[in-house]
C-alpha cells in the first residue's frame, strides 16, 4: 500500500508514534482526534501492513562507551547477486556494524560502524572486514560530530506532496 492510500488520521499516526513512539493508545488517539478503540486499530493495521516496522529506544551510544562511528566504503571483487547477498549475511553478523546500505556508483556499500576506541575498531577493520571473501577495497572516514541525526520520513514533505495531487 503506498502513502497516498493512507488517509490523514493514519498519517498523523504514523508521524505522532514517529515522534513519541512511547506515548500511550489514549494520548496518540486525542491528538489525532480520534477515540482509542479505532486508534487502537489503526495503530494495528498500520503494524501488519508494515508501515511501522517496530518500536525502540533511541541510545546515546557515548553514554555507553561507543566513543568511535565511523563510515566505511566497502568495494567487492565480484557483484553477482550471491556474491552481494554473502556480504550482506557477513554484515548482519558483525556487532560493529550497525547499517549497511549497498549502493551504484564507485562503491558497493557503505557500512555505518560504531565501536569503543579506535583499536576495537582498528581490529575489525583488519581482522575481519578487509580480510572477508570477496572485499576489494575499503575506504574509512571516521565521525567527527554528527550535526543531524533525524530518523524516520518528513512528513510534512509527504503531505505537501499529496496535496499537490489530489
Amino acid at each position: 500500500m503506498s502513502a497516498s492510500k493512507l488517509d490523514p488520521i493514519d498519517r498523523q499516526i504514523l508521524a505522532e508514534l514517529q515522534a513519541d513512539g512511547r506515548m500511550t493508545n489514549v494520548e496518540l488517539a486525542k491528538r489525532v482526534g480520534i477515540s482509542a478503540p479505532p486508534c487502537l486499530r489503526r495503530v494495528r493495521t498500520l503494524e501488519e501492513a508494515g508501515y511501522i516496522k517496530g518500536y525502540h529506544a533511541d541510545v546515546d551510544a557515548r553514554s555507553l562507551g561507543f566513543e568511535v562511528q565511523v563510515f566505511a566504503m566497502v568495494g567487492l571483487q565480484s557483484q553477482a547477486e550471491s556474491d552481494l547477498s554473502a556480504f550482506e549475511d557477513l554484515c548482519r553478523n558483525w556487532p560493529l556494524v550497525r547499517e549497511c546500505h549497498m549502493l551504484n556508483g564507485e562503491v558497493d556499500f557503505i557500512l555505518k560502524c560504531v565501536a569503543p576506541d579506535l583499536s576495537s575498531f582498528q581490529s575489525f577493520l583488519t581482522e575481519q572486514l578487509t580480510s572477508a571473501d570477496n572485499v576489494a577495497s575499503v575506504k574509512t572516514s571516521l565521525v567527527i560530530r554528527m550535526a543531524k541525526d533525524e530518523p524516520g520520513v518528513p512528513f510534512d514533505v509527504l503531505e505537501e506532496r499529496l496535496s499537490k495531487t489530489a
